[in-house]
């Protein structure tokens, strides 16, 4: 399995004003972030609204996601829900579109005991050859998946990474120890890229790369290569804005960001509403600090 890249960007899902999905801006989007730091781009996931998004639309997403970026970039598929049989289909459909791979959240609401959760995404692995991301994002699932969980998961052929969102770098640091060195940990926190770096872990899935993308790859590279006070230096030039995109719920921040970028993306479908003068201001300013706007 090679490695998925560096920089894999959480793409938001652009829409028109009615709150249908824009695919000619999501492909257009696609396009420049690929120009502009990414290795790789996660469709439907969280950051894309995944919650609202029907199977159809996930589907046509990620066609053209695919072609849009063509072999320039891996194409992952976020297939994961909190229903197993709903994941196994998705994913399945998926796969015959030609995504390079698919992410899978922990399931929310039922709150799985760790053999559930073990058992959930081993049928999903078992029911196509996809390489699977596994996605632990306790704040939005109720529960986290253990380290203990994911070596167990790490074992099966198909199941070559996790994104790690837990804000624990702990928790990274038992997964990786507790993994064989192929096991790729993705920061799933912008701001805990440099420190899950600084433990063995692979990169990130970033919400903040659509804006400053190629300033994080320039950390992550400037780390790779034993330049660790500039990695530090960029870290702490970037850490203001990585905060600044979770002031409220993502992808709020996010797709206000890309709005003022230029980039149609459009507003948020309910129950995600838009930030408040003050937080749209907030983020104009971080965006004019960084000189990106």
């Amino acid at each position: 399995m090679k490695n998925f890249g560096r920089v894999l960007t959480a793409m938001i899902t652009p829409m028109y004003d009615d709150c249908s999905v824009n695919y000619a801006a999501a492909a257009n989007l696609a396009r420049y972030l690929v120009a502009n730091g990414s290795d790789g781009l996660v469709v439907a996931g969280t950051t894309g609204e995944s919650p609202t998004l029907t199977k159809e639309e996930k589907l046509k997403l990620y066609s053209t996601v695919l072609e849009a970026v063509g072999n320039d970039a891996v194409v992952i598929a976020g297939t994961g829900s909190n229903d197993t049989q709903s994941s196994i289909t998705l994913t399945q459909a998926a796969q015959k579109l030609g995504v390079h791979g698919a992410m899978l959240v922990g399931p929310y609401y039922n709150k799985p005991s760790q053999e559930g959760y073990y058992q959930h995404f081993k049928a999903i692995a078992e029911s196509t050859d996809l390489p699977l991301i596994i996605y632990n994002v306790p704040g939005r699932t109720g529960s986290n998946i253990q380290p203990a969980t994911i070596a167990r998961l790490a074992e099966l052929e198909n199941i070559v990474a996790v994104k790690e969102a837990s804000g624990s770098l702990d928790q990274a640091s038992d997964i990786l120890r507790s993994t064989e060195e192929h096991f790729m940990v993705y920061s799933g926190d912008d701001s805990l890229t440099l420190p899950i770096l600084s433990v063995g872990g692979t990169g990130v899935i970033s919400v903040a790369s659509h804006i400053v993308g190629k300033r994080m790859k320039e950390m992550i590279t400037a780390f790779l290569t034993g330049d660790i006070r500039q990695a530090q230096s960029i870290h702490q030039g970037l850490y203001p804005f990585f905060k600044m995109m979770f002031i409220t719920s993502n992808p709020t921040p996010v797709k206000t960001a890309v709005n003022l970028l230029g980039y149609a993306a459009g507003p948020l479908r309910l129950p995600l509403i838009a930030p408040t003068a003050a937080e749209a201001e907030q983020i104009k300013a971080a965006m004019q600090q960084l000189q990106v706007i």
